[in-house]
């Protein structure tokens, strides 16, 4: 399996309600460093309504300004309707809603 298809695999782990962040999956998958790779996979991802890359954050909790469905707007919105809440400044709170990582 390469690359991309693991970082899928992983973001579809990623539960309703919680979010991860791009170094997170990076993490994940065994290559801290990775996470622009990461990023550049959701931004390619070929399973729209499969794969919820809206569950990916950068490390500060903030949302993508290019989501590849819509923009950042779209994203907070999946978010929402998640039960995901956000601060002043649209951040989600990465203590309150991050997801537990584990290596894989």
């Amino acid at each position: 399996m390469n690359f991309f298809e693991r970082v899928y695999e992983v973001v579809k782990t990623i539960s309703r309600g919680k979010v991860a962040t791009y170094g997170d999956i990076a993490k994940m998958l065994g290559n801290p460093k990775a996470s622009r790779a990461v990023g550049w996979a959701l931004h390619s991802n070929p399973y729209q309504g499969i794969v919820p890359c809206h569950r990916v954050v950068n490390n500060k909790g903030e949302l993508s300004k290019s989501f590849v469905f819509g923009g950042a707007n779209i994203q907070k919105r999946l978010l929402q309707e998640e039960g995901i809440d956000f601060d002043e400044d649209d951040n989600v709170d990465l203590k309150v809603y991050r997801m537990k990582i584990e290596v894989i």
